[in-house]
């Protein structure tokens, strides 16, 4: 949820809490648009948090903020991995779902495409491989998969795809399966722990995404692909430098934006 904050509608807008918004009768709001619904969940652990927040210390602690603080906490308990995390981000006050194809990297991302999309927001390509080791925790929609099992490229199977691999996601994902809802793990050894499993599998062509496999087609990120699968602790530290960085991307400061009192409406 971070990281779709962080790259929604930047330059103008960064990590300020704006997927926290809800829609409006008006306006269709980021967490409503097609990479964000159904995928992102969580939002009512923010709230809990701002909510309690609110009672101590009303009007402090932006929900920008709370965002952030919320996905190192998720990094240390599921990846017993700590960072510091830099404070003082203020809440965006517009939230519109028609950002987001042009700023957030889709599934069938080559690896070209998914560098340039990184260096608009300021983050290298060693940056966006160690970003994408996030794909370790999770789940996805079988909606997002099914292209490389069945349709890649009109001619059925990616050949890229591990042929085991690629049998236990038609099972879990089925051909003309028409539930919404149905859901794989990225990772289908530690799917709740964050680790460097994503890697391992993206070297054995298990990455779930054509935007994962495709880190093995160009030798700078093939290269630290490898490195990552074999050193956990130097994927680890890279990792927790770039999300630091990335939860920097068009912060909000000073007197601009607001600090939300609830984080699903701007003030009034």
């Amino acid at each position: 949820m971070h990281f779709h904050d962080c790259f929604f509608g930047y330059p103008s807008k960064g990590c300020d809490g704006s997927v926290l918004i809800d829609s409006t009768s008006s306006n269709t709001a980021e967490k409503d648009s097609p990479p964000n619904n159904p995928s992102l969940r969580g939002f009512e652990v923010i709230d809990a948090a701002k909510s309690r927040l609110e009672g101590i210390c009303g009007g402090v602690v932006s929900c920008a903020d709370i965002l952030a603080f919320a996905a190192r906490d998720s990094v240390e308990l599921s990846g017993r991995l700590g960072y510091d995390v830099p404070s003082g981000r203020r809440d965006g006050t517009t939230s519109l779902s028609s950002e987001a194809s042009s700023n957030l990297p889709p599934p069938t991302s080559n690896v070209g495409q998914l560098t340039q999309i990184f260096a608009n927001k300021g983050l290298s390509q060693a940056e966006m491989v160690t970003l994408s080791g996030g794909h370790t925790i999770g789940r996805s929609h079988c909606s997002s998969v099914a292209p490389r099992l069945y349709n890649f490229n009109g001619t059925g199977q990616d050949p890229t795809l591990d042929a085991a691999y690629a049998t236990a996601l038609k099972q879990q994902c089925p051909q003309g399966n028409s539930n919404a809802n149905l859901v794989v793990p990225m990772d289908a050894i530690s799917p709740a722990v964050l680790d460097e499993g994503y890697y391992v599998d993206v070297f054995s062509n298990r990455g779930m995404f054509t935007s994962d496999q495709t880190l093995m087609t160009n030798a700078a990120t093939a290269a630290q692909v490898g490195q990552n699968a074999g050193n956990r602790m130097l994927w680890s530290a890279k990792f927790a430098a770039a999300m630091v960085k990335m939860g920097q991307i068009g912060v909000l400061t000073g007197s601009s934006g607001e600090i939300r009192a609830n984080c699903r409406v701007v003030n009034s």
